[in-house]
């Protein structure tokens, strides 16, 4: 075919993210002179980009090639099951801001660049695999990606760039155990921790490829099951049939995508070097765009010096080089004294603890590290066992060179807790809790994840690897490279000890380094109370926190879920007779045929995927214009959110020993302050709707206690009245005044004696949204009214408020000069995208906006945290959970009244000394036997 694709063509497709990922974990952090935007990403794309266009040349060369990335947002997998990859975690702040560069740059080579909303990169490239075979050419995938497997065979074959090793169907049976027609059988009884795919329970690869192998597909098992000799895995496989079924929907790639493009569009094509130099200089590469330039016979670009924005670094000498074998295995008392005196001399130490697991309050410890001198560190193993966890003579029984845990904690307890030695760890909070379980509270502290987020919250992650990378120019050893990953993951237990000394040693010196680092840093940056009051002294309140528990009552969820469940059924009848037939009601496009096909309700909208938008407000505005299926639809999907992501799951958590739920909270989570809660999230818990209110009936008191809820009222608003200086506003709070009333009467001129709910209603969702910066579109949208209208009220309200406006034009101006904005206590929010063109630049003001107040109460609550353990100690009370402006707190029932008083006393006075504001700050008390009747 002339300018065509068919028989002698062949396709390149590239794994876009992959390309991404490696590059920004290849090399170090690198930001843009000029306005210090983060390219180092960007600049291992090019570098990449550049490298596989002058490697491909020849006869087999590409006729055709692009690269494929995954569109930002949820896939049509999580109509499926809307935990698929609920466990990924957040992309680095620093990257995020380069995924559009990524796409620019792919153009600026010349190579087509394709994603469509609703899919995943993996769908598009086995679509296009798929038609590039039946075309009567050939494809070549370039990535690693395990799930791309099962495209390979007859004309379709991967190549591992990192590895330069090509991928064929012996390649794919060799990692599997099955040919590329049954991978995606296998992926799905094995399950993809990664990508949270449930799986069989149990059932690794080896066994499901033994398992397939056998009865040939993985129907014929499940049809079988009941033949399976071994008790166990019938058992797993007839119960979990549905799960192992669903599993299999997630990990099979859609080949028939409907696409916008055509083979056709993906022919090579040399790049434009205008086009190319333009972009290259923009980025300001000034070693590539020479070498490219050179090349292809073109001027490089003049791209000018410009004075470099600070990157936090220091002017302390060159630090000692890395070397793991220079790191000491402690095997005797003597050599472990050694180190005990040289810490108690020094006066700090290093140190960081190993364990089997995760979750602290069921791990094992399985070794301590210690540092006093960059480049000189110690490993004490003490749990690691004989034999590899995949060894036929492994056994429990101790490795030897290990002193007895007794005595190891015999020497190093006394130096933990000596008042004169600083301990020093990264993320002191889990390491703490660790020694706390082994009978040593650990004190005084520094933590360098916490150092690092008082100095850089809003630049970058936090981690040590990231921390290590960007400051010490040094990869640490991945922890993957000792335990694996997936389903064959070993436990850091059975570790060989001579490589365990390498990694955890490491480990040690690497926070040691960083310490050195960052806590000169705090002077000069001038944060050094945010973190002494506000970061440093939180780490052992939380791990209390989360150490006391929560208790949760297994038989209330479980009766919600049936609830749940039932519900559901009878929505899910109603949706049929609605619609005149039966469907699966979690399709979004069989949803969409019946709505805008055969409904024939107007107002649908196909993506190019060619099926109909069915998103929450599509479904939200079909409803309120009168339509009862979408609004049934809407009730069905908060059912079944509910019912999976809480009523179910929250069971899984509760720890059998305690019978207690037992969340983590992430202090560096957010750039402003606020905490995250995590394994279990119990932030988010939905309290707008009946249904989601009554989940929080599970969490309640031990028998002859209560549950107190304390919540800051409005603080937020009060922080605006504050910081912006709005008269009205503050006198409306001291004078206890129902603040949305009366902005409603200041703005549409109703007295109070004759307001509406409904105004009320208007002015509360404009007072929330200014704070966040809410648009016309947006305000419209929350109200059901007019655009227009919504701007109207949003312009009044600057014009009744003027300080707010000039508030906002002060906060937007001071970022854009410093690429920072503050709070009342003086905790920097960086924001390096504030001087970004284009959409990003709208939402990175409306972050500077919101970040000082939002940021000012997270700071507030905090305080509030840090003194409430002293503040309580004589009564028989604890304190649980925290909830963004909510504190709950557990306690004896006759110790009620003086408990609230209390901590409420804490909470309205935690600005001071330091802040006094012109506003009172009010804590609203509740109290019952559950959280819903406490709140």
């Amino acid at each position: 075919m002339e300018n065509g694709f068919g028989k002698g063509c062949h396709l390149h497709l590239i794994d876009g993210s992959a390309f991404i990922f490696r590059a920004y974990h290849a090399l170090p952090p690198l930001t843009r002179k000029s306005d210090g935007l983060p390219i180092g990403a960007v600049a291992g794309f090019c570098n990449m980009l550049h490298r596989y266009v002058e490697g491909n040349t020849g006869p087999d060369a590409p006729t055709h090639a692009a690269v494929i990335f995954d569109y930002s947002g949820k896939s049509f997998r999580n109509e499926i099951y809307d935990l698929y990859k609920a466990n990924r975690p957040p992309a680095p702040e620093d990257l995020v801001p380069q995924f559009p560069l990524t796409r620019e740059a792919t153009k600026a080579f010349n190579i087509a660049c394709k994603e469509i909303e609703g899919f995943e990169a993996d769908d598009i490239i086995a679509t296009l695999a798929c038609q590039a075979r039946a075309a009567g050419g050939r494809c070549t995938i370039i990535s690693s990606d395990k799930d791309l497997m099962q495209l390979v065979g007859d004309g379709v074959e991967m190549l591992d760039a990192m590895k330069n090793k090509r991928i064929d169907r012996d390649g794919v049976q060799e990692k599997f155990g099955v040919g590329p027609e049954r991978v995606v059988d296998v992926q799905a009884l094995a399950g993809d921790s990664v990508d949270n795919v449930p799986g069989a329970p149990g059932i690794g690869i080896k066994t499901a490829a033994l398992l397939i192998n056998e009865y040939g597909s993985l129907e014929d098992l499940l049809d079988q099951a009941d033949q399976i000799k071994q008790p166990k895995r019938r058992q797993t496989l007839i119960e979990k049939r549905e799960q192992i079924e669903m599993s299999k929907r997630l990990v099979q790639l859609d080949c028939e995508m409907e696409l916008d493009f055509t083979l056709e569009d993906l022919e090579v094509k040399d790049p434009d070097p205008e086009t190319l130099m333009t972009f290259l200089a923009e980025m300001e590469f000034r070693t590539l765009s020479k070498r490219i330039a050179d090349q292809i016979g073109v001027e490089a670009p003049v791209i000018p010096d410009a004075p470099a924005k600070s990157s936090g670094t220091t002017d302390a000498p060159e630090d000692k080089p890395f070397d793991p074998d220079a790191y000491e295995w402690v095997k005797d008392r003597a050599t472990l004294e050694v180190w005990a005196q040289k810490a108690v001399k020094k006066g700090y130490v290093a140190v960081d603890t190993e364990t089997t697991g995760l979750d602290e309050m069921v791990v094992d410890l399985v070794g301590i590290c210690l540092s006093v001198e960059q480049g000189e560190a110690c490993y004490i193993p003490v749990g690691h066992k004989k034999g590899a966890s995949d060894d036929l003579f492994g056994s429990d029984e101790l490795a030897e060179g290990q002193l007895p845990l007794d005595e190891v904690l015999e020497v190093l307890k006394p130096v933990f807790e000596d008042a004169s030695v600083l301990k020093i760890f990264q993320n002191a909070k889990y390491d703490c809790k660790i020694l706390r379980r082994y009978g040593i509270t650990v004190a005084p502290i520094d933590d360098t994840m916490l150092l690092s987020y008082a100095l850089h919250a809003g630049q970058h992650g936090h981690g040590m690897d990231q921390l290590s990378e960007r400051y010490l120019s040094h990869t640490p050893i991945p922890i993957k490279s000792l335990l694996g990953s997936g389903r064959s993951a070993i436990t850091f237990d059975t570790v060989p000890i001579e490589d365990a000394v390498k990694y955890a040693a490491e480990d040690a010196d690497i926070t040691l380094r960083l310490w050195k680092k960052f806590k000169p840093m705090l002077h000069r940056e001038k944060v050094t109370t945010v973190y002494e009051t506000l970061e440093r002294p939180l780490s052992p309140v939380l791990a209390q926190m989360e150490m006391h528990g929560v208790k949760v009552d297994r038989d209330t969820l479980s009766r919600m879920s049936n609830a749940f469940a039932q519900k559901m059924a009878a929505l899910e009848a109603e949706i049929h007779e609605l619609a005149g037939r039966s469907f699966n009601v979690g399709s979004p496009k069989q949803l969409g045929e019946i709505l805008f096909d055969e409904m024939g309700i107007e107002g649908g909208k196909k993506g190019k995927t060619g099926a109909y938008a069915t998103g929450a407000d599509v479904l939200e505005d079909l409803a309120a214009q009168g339509h009862d299926l979408p609004a049934r639809v809407l009730d069905w999907r908060q059912l079944s959110k509910l019912k999976s992501t809480y009523t179910d799951a929250l069971q899984d958590h509760i720890n059998p020993d305690t019978g207690r739920v037992h969340t983590s909270y992430v202090q560096t989570g957010a750039n402003t302050g606020r905490l995250a809660s995590t394994d279990p999230n119990l932030q988010n818990i939905p309290v707008r709707s009946e249904e989601g209110r009554r989940i929080r009936e599970a969490f309640v008191a031990e028998e002859g206690k209560t549950l107190i809820s304390l919540d800051y009222s409005q603080i937020e608003l009060r922080i605006l009245a504050q910081m912006a200086g709005i008269d009205a506003l503050k006198q409306a709070f001291r004078d206890g005044q129902d603040i949305h009333a009366m902005t409603a009467s200041e703005m549409f001129g109703v007295p109070l004696d004759e307001m509406t709910p409904e105004v009320r209603r208007r002015a509360k969702a404009i007072n929330f949204g200014v704070i966040y910066g809410i648009s016309g579109f947006g305000l419209a949208r929350n109200l059901r009214i007019p655009r227009g209208e919504a701007q109207d009220f949003i312009n009044r309200y600057f014009e009744r408020f003027p300080g707010i406006r000039d508030y906002m034009d002060a906060t937007k101006a001071f970022a854009k000069e410093n690429l920072y904005v503050q709070t009342l206590f003086g905790r920097k929010i960086h924001m390096p995208e504030i001087n970004a063109k284009g959409p990003r630049a709208g939402f990175a003001q409306r972050a500077a906006i919101n970040a000082p107040i939002q940021g000012t109460a997270a700071d507030i609550i905090r305080r509030a945290m840090i003194r409430m353990p002293d503040a309580i100690a004589d009564l028989p009370a604890k304190m649980l959970l925290q909830v963004h402006d909510e504190l709950i707190f557990e306690v004896d029932q006759d110790a009620v009244e003086d408990t609230v008083a209390v901590a409420r006393e804490v909470m309205e006075g935690a600005t001071a000394p330091v802040l006094k504001l012109d506003v009172p700050l009010v804590v609203d008390a509740g109290h019952g036997p559950n959280w819903a009747e406490a709140h």
